[in-house]
């Protein structure tokens, strides 16, 4: 279904498919923005964006939708990797925030904030096992950089096992933890002591530990890595292991944490509890920048000889924190784990009732709640997909790490209707690219 036939926000008439117009203040918008970009931004993400189809002016945001400058709307299944878990411009959060602002600014990181102390007691209340402890950053790259930090710090270790093909981000310690080395090489020399091991594979981590191993630090589900889920008994084995060897298991939760998978967070689906989690992206609904390293108690006392030994500015501001909690008390009001769950298994059974009729195209369709990727046979059909997909009212991304597989992750209020939608449009752009020929 083409995104130009879905409903629209109050007040914007409905478009026909081939019927868009262009006012001329909305084409003088993009045509700033674009300026504006190549000129004093990075004219190459102009680039990168158009090839991926993703060159869309954002104007208005509603619930799974979005619209371009010039109209069109679209069904959101990229969300910035999973940063919309609660919807583009979620009402009631938005609420919250404005009724802040009357009242806050961001406040001073060398303040007591109490927005900060109840948000960080919220995480505790609602995070696995014994994490207890927040401490708060602006995005996911940096709660990493405190996670690696803490594991080295606490356990004067300095050797840190990570995953190929993994992703945890481009900042200082987040970035050799990263499995590719098309982000690392050109900053080489990079902080040594990382070493990168298959994911899924429990007897290259059994080999890779030894007695100046500090962590393992994994995504639940490997979200850039192309949507791979880990074997049942996987994640289970690997926090034995690292109890047996006396590592720690800091968890990457920065996409799938907040309901995506259909739990809370990832790590529940497999009954598993890190020392050390990080999340960011959906923490705030999408409206306002924070991330957070949650750690046990006892990897707390590594502040007790310098309680600023790690410092963020802007990490966990009065506004953020009334963000988050406002996200939080949404995703467990409306019970959006449960909702991704039922609307991923919908989602998944369509994707593969369609891809089973394309099959010199499609090799797999895998996921976990709202979390989905459709492997492709080659590398070019990804972007190939991505403009259909586009075309057909859905916007999508292939992951960085695996571009043979486009990301399926939209808002996890998406409704039936709108998941049907997905599946509908999905079935016009493989239809699309078949014609066009492998």
């Amino acid at each position: 279904m083409a995104g130009t036939r879905r409903n629209e926000p109050k007040g914007r008439k409905a478009l026909e498919a081939g019927q868009v117009p262009r006012a001329a203040a909305e084409s003088r918008l993009r045509a700033e923005t674009i300026e504006g970009y190549n000129r004093h931004v990075n004219p190459y993400v102009v680039r990168a964006l158009s090839a991926a189809s993703l060159d869309i002016i954002e104007t208005s945001r509603e619930g799974a939708r979005v619209w371009d400058a010039d109209g069109t709307c679209y069904i959101d299944c990229a969300t910035g990797a999973g940063i919309f878990n609660c919807g583009r411009r979620n009402p009631e959060i938005a609420a919250r925030l404005k009724a802040a602002l009357e009242r806050a600014d961001m406040g001073s990181w060398l303040s007591l904030m109490p927005e900060r102390a109840r948000l960080a007691k919220k995480l505790a209340e609602i995070a696995p096992g014994r994490l207890q402890y927040s401490f708060f950053t602006c995005g996911g790259g940096e709660a990493v950089d405190t996670a690696i930090k803490l594991a080295r710090g606490y356990t004067g270790k300095s050797r840190i096992v990570a995953m190929r093909n993994g992703y945890h981000g481009v900042t200082g310690f987040a970035l050799p933890a990263t499995g590719r080395e098309v982000y690392k090489s050109p900053f080489e020399p990079l902080a040594p002591g990382f070493v990168h091991i298959p994911y899924n594979d429990l007897r290259a981590l059994e080999d890779a530990l030894d007695e100046d191993t500090a962590a393992v630090i994994m995504e639940t589900v490997q979200g850039e890595g192309g949507i791979v889920v880990p074997d049942d008994g996987y994640l289970p084995a690997v926090r034995r292991l690292c109890d047996e060897r006396s590592v720690l298991l800091i968890l990457d939760e920065i996409q799938t944490g907040l309901g995506r998978t259909g739990k809370m967070f990832g790590c529940e689906n497999w009954g598993v509890a890190p020392d050390i989690m990080c999340l960011a992206k959906a923490l705030s609904g999408g409206m306002i920048p924070i991330s957070a390293a949650i750690y046990t108690p006892e990897i707390a006392d590594f502040f007790i000889a310098n309680p600023f030994i790690h410092i963020n500015s802007f990490g966990g501001t009065a506004l953020a924190c009334t963000a988050a909690l406002a996200a939080i008390e949404y995703i467990e009001t409306n019970d959006l784990p449960r909702h991704a769950a039922a609307m991923g298994d919908r989602l998944r059974r369509g994707l593969r009732e369609v891809a089973a009729g394309y099959p010199e195209l499609a090799r797999e369709v895998r996921g976990i709640g709202l979390m989905n990727g459709i492997e492709y046979c080659d590398e070019s059909i990804g972007p190939r997909m991505s403009l259909q997909l586009k075309r057909n009212g859905v916007l999508s991304i292939y992951t960085f790490n695996n571009p043979k597989v486009v990301r399926i992750m939209p808002p996890l209020v998406i409704t039936a209707a709108e998941v049907d939608a997905v599946v509908e449009a999905f079935d016009r752009a493989m239809a699309a690219v078949r014609a066009q020929g492998i």
